[in-house]
């Protein structure tokens, strides 16, 4: 427990220095929040792993539910009574707040990260029931980076643009082919740099199915969900293949 305890406390110093460095670059260095966002995606998804070879501790129900709740807690420094006293929360808030989100920016961002957790922590113990973890690993690569890629490279050249919804709004908002084909590519990627975690027939199937449901479920979520659709749809495609193929 002690070693979970400083794995948390160093993961939130972390996580908070890093969301103050990007905020400055928008405030300061007016970087598009479109970029400092998923760089902070990316290091939300891989810095447990780094903190984790530091601070180890075992993986079970109990401490998984632990870190999810330190996770969503985190957040509340981020409320409007608290950002609006302390301009340093202020500066951290920047990163995520993309002015064509307000005022729904915490809602959405906390929203997301409940319904990530509610879909991850589950898919998490079946796959470990059904001895097939290697599955989690690959939805994180589809997600932290091929997620993490496509709103970068659709800002810079997506130039096929379609239309989502998003929750608790009417407005809606554009995404590109260009960044979605990230995510297909990653997947692509992701599957084959675990090959050696299927037969044959499951790579072929998983090669055929995984990018096209991956990129679907980016495609298809509303306005800043992408990670509980990603992380729902390939799991259950992931373990399908493993189960039946």
């Amino acid at each position: 427990m002690q070693n979970l305890v400083s794995n948390q406390l160093l993961e939130f110093i972390f996580i908070h220095l890093l969301a103050l460095c990007l905020g400055l670059m928008v405030v300061r260095l007016n970087v598009k929040v479109n970029y400092t966002r998923k760089i902070n995606h990316f290091f939300v998804f891989f810095s447990p792993y780094l903190i984790k070879s530091i601070f180890p501790f075992q993986e079970t129900l109990q401490t998984q539910l632990i870190v999810a709740g330190v996770g969503l807690a985190t957040l509340a420094i981020y409320l409007k009574p608290i950002r609006a006293r302390l301009r340093i929360v202020c500066l951290m808030f920047a990163v995520f707040d993309r002015p064509e989100d307000r005022p729904h920016t915490l809602k959405w961002l906390f929203t997301q990260y409940l319904a990530t957790y509610a879909v991850a922590v589950p898919l998490w113990l079946v796959c470990n029931k059904l001895g097939h973890t290697e599955a989690i690993p690959i939805i994180i690569l589809i997600n932290a980076i091929g997620d993490g890629l496509a709103e970068p490279i659709g800002v810079k050249w997506g130039k096929n643009k379609y239309k989502v919804k998003a929750l608790f709004s009417q407005q809606t908002y554009t995404r590109s082919w260009q960044g979605s084909a990230c995510v297909f590519v990653v997947a692509v990627l992701a599957v084959l740099s675990y090959q050696s975690s299927f037969t044959t027939p499951q790579l072929v199937v998983a090669l055929l199915t995984v990018p096209i449901t991956a990129t679907l479920a980016e495609a298809k979520s509303p306005h800043t969900w992408d990670s509980p659709f990603i992380f729902l749809f390939t799991g259950i495609n992931l373990l399908l293949i493993y189960q039946l193929v």
